[in-house]
């Protein structure tokens, strides 16, 4: 894409994903990710029924009569989007690749982020950290943020989820909420590394895939290349038993990863791109409610 496409699509991913956030997921994001710090408010006088341990002595010694400190919830939060660079985000069947829906739902998280006054980064990876945008509040910030999504060109087309979270974990000191965004279709084991990062910070996982990923289409002889290695073979789909074992590894696949987000105690959600990811993320929040 040139600039001006890309000014054009940044603008159309605008347009949509704030009207979503300030229409839809305004008091669903809200109070799903509510801040976790408690900030000093004010002192009063004690009353029935108050925490002792809440008592302000210095006051109390002052005015002679019981008065507590009251504390409220700090509403600000980090945002992290760990969003997933790698080659095979490039692909995609339908009206638009996973890359595309990535963009639009981060951009949706970012505007609902926003309007709860929180700030947002970004981790960009393949299998190395292929950029890192420090967290910062603004519109401007997350328009910078959508056109990279749509414009970034990585050094690597491999995936290395585990080091992503690692960096995360080190690299983000106080507790974050931090969305990790990506097709999950990586070899190596992450388990430890998104079990220790959960611990930290905040972790939500939302894939994005594509129908084919799932079920391969009967249109005979396909050649098909790996995005991220490059190797490229020949499949006779024609062949219920090749479409069928082909789904088979998918579900298994499925399983798997659920079974690490379950074990890393990591709220999660699919969804495909040629479905509305609005449904999926509101059901999404809602369960964290």
């Amino acid at each position: 894409m040139d600039t001006s496409e890309i000014l054009k699509r940044v603008r159309q991913i605008e347009i949509k994903t704030r009207g979503l956030s300030n229409n839809i997921f305004a008091g669903e994001y809200h109070s799903a990710f509510k801040g976790r710090g408690m900030a000093f408010s004010e002192v009063r006088e004690y009353q029935y029924g108050d925490d002792i341990r809440d008592i302000d002595w210095n006051v109390t010694a002052r005015f002679n009569r019981p008065f507590v400190k009251v504390f409220e919830e700090e509403r600000e939060l980090t945002v992290m989007l760990v969003i997933d660079v790698s080659g095979s985000l490039s692909f995609g069947t339908v009206s638009q690749t996973k890359r595309e829906m990535v963009a639009e739902i981060a951009a949706t998280l970012a505007f609902s982020a926003i309007q709860n006054n929180d700030k947002i980064g970004v981790i960009f990876f393949s299998d190395r950290i292929e950029k890192f945008i420090p967290p910062k509040k603004g519109r401007k910030h997350i328009l910078r943020i959508i056109r990279e999504l749509l414009d970034f060109t990585p050094q690597s087309k491999s995936t290395d989820i585990g080091q992503a979270i690692e960096y995360l974990t080190q690299a983000i000191k106080r507790r974050c909420t931090a969305f990790l965004l990506s097709d999950f279709i990586d070899r190596k084991d992450y388990r430890t590394a998104l079990t220790v990062a959960n611990r930290k910070h905040e972790v939500v996982a939302i894939q994005v895939f594509d129908r084919r990923m799932a079920d391969l289409p009967d249109v005979g002889l396909m050649k098909v290349c790996d995005a991220e290695t490059g190797h490229e073979q020949y499949i006779d789909t024609s062949s219920r038993k090749v479409r069928k074992a082909h789904h088979d590894w998918w579900k298994n696949r499925q399983n798997l990863l659920q079974d690490t987000f379950t074990k890393s105690n990591v709220d999660s959600v699919s969804i495909r791109t040629d479905q509305d990811y609005v449904s999926s993320l509101m059901t999404l929040f809602a369960k964290r409610n």
